[in-house]
């Protein structure tokens, strides 16, 4: 989808906390982001987290696979 291309475009370089994806989309709808950008993103394998086994981390961040990666070199 558009959403998650967008996401992974943002994701290339960096890797971002969800407050971070939101404030350099323009989003402010976390829960929308939630289930329209990340899941989706995460659910197709193209997103993961920086620690998976620790989801409320304090310190948590998302980054691409090597999947997204390929997804996004593909462009």
């Amino acid at each position: 989808s558009i959403a998650v291309q967008s996401l992974i475009h943002i994701l290339a370089e960096q890797q971002l906390s969800i407050k971070e994806m939101l404030a350099v989309m323009k989003l402010k709808d976390r829960e929308n982001f939630m289930a329209n950008y990340l899941n989706p993103a995460m659910k197709e394998g193209f997103v993961v987290m920086l620690y998976p086994s620790n989801p409320k981390h304090p310190r948590q961040k998302y980054l691409l696979t090597a999947k997204g990666l390929a997804v996004y070199n593909s462009k």
